[in-house]
């Protein structure tokens, strides 16, 4: 491998990733690099997992798609096994469709039967958290390398780094909307029932505890009715 002009091309892919307007331009970017930058990837996606249900982002082809709601429904796959991993694997790699798989009994036979010949799972992560994986898909078995693994290593990183931003600026405007809605709600109660700052936010905390209803959900209901 011409690893010189492989890390041109990687620096010049990572440019590219910051002139992205979004997150799902950035993760587009990444499973189209995908198949421009490891040998023989033919598709590339990436598995997101809430629970047990499957999120396909970025999918660079239909197959990425029905391989990811394969396994889902089959609860068992090299890439769901990567977006879940407990046991410290980062990479999962099916060299051969053709030749049976004992780990993944089920899914393999019927990945093969949608033109799975090969494919590979990196586990997307950060220090603080696990995100996800990166899927690379190819129509013909044996065709990626240890090369290939580390192109999809390096891209995974990229992917990371993007979903890992991407959750801390939605938690980070969800607490702002939260502490919005629960002071809207508390100048309610205190206008209404004449109350001073600190006895409005008790009443919605105690509310909130008595009835198992959280916070913002409880301050959402006060803006909306007026009253508790």
């Amino acid at each position: 491998m011409d690893w010189r002009g492989f890390a041109q091309r990687m620096a010049s892919m990572s440019r590219d990733l910051l002139a992205q307007k979004s997150v799902q331009d950035t993760l587009m970017r990444i499973t189209g690099a995908a198949t421009e930058l490891v040998e023989g990837c033919d598709h590339a996606g990436i598995l997101i997992l809430s629970g047990e249900r499957v999120h396909s982002l970025a999918p660079t082809g239909q197959l990425v798609i029905d391989s990811d709601q394969l396994q889902e429904r089959m609860g068992e796959g090299p890439c769901f096994d990567a977006a879940r991993t407990k046991t410290g694997e980062r990479v999962f790699r099916i060299a051969d469709f053709n030749e049976v798989q004992p780990r993944w009994p089920r899914f393999a036979p019927r990945a093969h039967a949608l033109g799975v010949g090969s494919m590979m799972g990196f586990l997307l992560y950060t220090d603080e958290e696990e995100l996800g994986a990166l899927n690379l898909y190819s129509g013909k078995p044996g065709v990626f390398s240890e090369e290939g693994e580390t192109a999809g290593w390096l891209l995974a990183s990229h992917a990371a780094v993007a979903l890992s931003s991407a959750r801390s600026h939605a938690q980070m405007e969800q607490a702002i909307a939260t502490r919005h809605v629960i002071g809207e709600a508390m100048g309610i109660l205190m206008g209404s029932r004449r109350l001073t700052e600190e006895q409005a936010f008790a009443v919605l905390r105690r509310y909130s505890q008595e009835n198992n209803v959280k916070l913002r959900e409880v301050a959402r209901q006060v803006t909306e009715k007026g009253v508790l």
